[in-house]
């Protein structure tokens, strides 16, 4: 069965996909540049909205990222085009698999390590401030020291999967210029 060129609308991801992945990408890029940047603060108020900030956005993306999961589940993406697929070195065709499953994986695990690691550490999440959290780990230093670790770890390893991601999408526009990025651009019918 051959599939529609990338360009054409049934190609393309629904508008809900469209937003979902443009508003985790936002918040993403928010979150990853306040952790960076909040890490070497010295104690103080400011630090500690940075953190709260970070928390609650961080369950956002939880949150956003079990929806994303959810309509992913029920409305399937669209195939690559034949074409392309007949292009694709078998290589990419794993990178482009294996980087969304991936994504899709730290999606759920850096916010979960990074709501453990608060609660080890004794402090509850607040989602947006007024929605008090489970803690769902006991408080434990040693626990708290390594759950900060694997969300460092864990971030870093999103961050390096989403400029991949990116790159790949740019190349395919740029280079390739097979119209794949066309399908989670809005208005492009």
């Amino acid at each position: 069965m051959q599939h529609p060129p990338a360009t054409s609308p049934t190609a393309r991801y629904s508008l809900v996909a469209m937003g979902l992945h443009w508003l985790m990408a936002l918040v993403l890029i928010g979150l990853f540049g306040v952790g960076v940047y909040m890490v070497d603060l010295p104690v103080s108020p400011a630090r500690l909205k940075l953190y709260n900030w970070h928390k609650w956005a961080g369950v956002t993306v939880l949150a956003l990222a079990l929806v994303r999961l959810l309509w992913r589940l029920w409305k399937r993406p669209p195939p690559l085009p034949q074409t392309m697929l007949l292009a694709m070195p078998a290589w990419q065709r794993l990178a482009h698999h294996g980087t969304h499953g991936l994504m899709y994986l730290l999606f759920f695990a850096v916010p979960l390590t990074g709501w453990a690691y608060s609660s080890a550490s004794g402090f509850r999440v607040l989602w947006f401030g007024r929605i008090a959290l489970p803690d769902f780990v006991p408080v434990s230093q040693a626990l708290a020291d390594n759950l900060k670790l694997g969300h460092n770890v864990l971030a870093m390893g999103l961050a390096l999967l989403v400029l991949v991601h990116v790159a790949a999408a740019l190349k395919h526009h740029f280079v390739d210029g097979d119209g794949l990025m066309s399908r989670m651009l809005p208005g492009r019918d």
